[in-house]
């Protein structure tokens, strides 16, 4: 599996604090079948004419130098989208994810929908292709909506431990899934225990076997490549009677908590 959204680059954001707790997630990554990560902390588009902070570099080499072997990598960015992208970006690709013509984006939880959708027409318009960052997030997601962002050239990233969430953002998560609208899954993990095994397995038992290897091997792989990903086909979720009851005891009503 290839996880391309992580905080995991020490000292630099609200993610993993130092080199250790990085290793120490990246060795129990390892154990779960990771093979490659992207190292994506936090920029604001308005910063990222400049590329990397020299922080973002040292704190880079300190953890290449202490990794374990068995997980390869890749550098990047996780960019809000405060302000349209500056071309130079796209003819640099000093945050885009491993060098790429992909570049990972996010926006505020509150965002209006045609605020989405005119940045993420902004951003194909110089020539990359935006991530869409754990799109479940935003209040304003809808099936027919992410149909519109896909089709000015956007992909989806879902966050996998949120598909198995029993939360209304969970629910959104598993609908894009289940419409084929989800490019890859990503972990999101913060220095924590966020990982994608548990994705890899839900989508297994849901016999999704061929979507849960596009979304966290095939696509993710292609996209470190600057490869084109492969559409995946939508995915029929099967829910359990305990899955229902777990759903129904662990959503608070009436609240979407992070």
């Amino acid at each position: 599996m290839i996880d391309l959204h992580s905080h995991l680059l020490p000292g630099v954001d609200d993610g993993s604090k130092t080199v250790e707790q990085s290793v120490t997630v990246l060795r129990g990554m390892a154990q779960q079948g990771i093979r490659a990560v992207a190292l994506t902390p936090h920029l604001l588009a308005s910063q990222a004419p400049q590329g990397a902070p020299p922080l973002h570099d040292r704190a880079f080499a300190a953890l290449r130098a202490a990794a374990p072997p068995e997980v390869s990598l890749h550098r990047g960015a996780e960019v809000m989208l405060d302000r349209p992208l500056d071309p130079i970006i796209a003819a640099e690709r000093k945050v885009t994810l491993n060098g790429s013509r992909y570049i990972l984006v996010e926006f505020p939880r509150m965002v209006a929908a045609q605020t989405v959708e005119h940045a993420l027409a902004l951003v194909v318009a110089i020539g990359l292709v935006p991530v869409l960052a754990h799109p479940e997030r935003y209040k304003c997601c809808h099936v027919e909506l992410a149909r519109r962002w896909k089709k000015l050239g956007t992909l989806l990233q879902v966050d996998g431990p949120t598909l198995l969430s029993p939360r209304p953002r969970g629910d959104r998560a598993r609908e894009l899934v289940a419409e084929g609208l989800a490019d890859i899954v990503a972990a999101d993990n913060h220095g924590d225990q966020r990982s994608l095994r548990g994705a890899w397995d839900e989508l297994v038992a849901h016999e999704g076997r061929l979507q849960a290897d596009l979304l966290l091997v095939k696509n993710p792989q292609a996209i470190l490549a600057d490869h084109l990903t492969e559409m995946v086909p939508p995915l029929t979720w099967r829910f359990s009677i305990a899955d229902r009851l777990r759903a129904l005891l662990g959503r608070p009503q009436g609240e979407d908590r992070p």
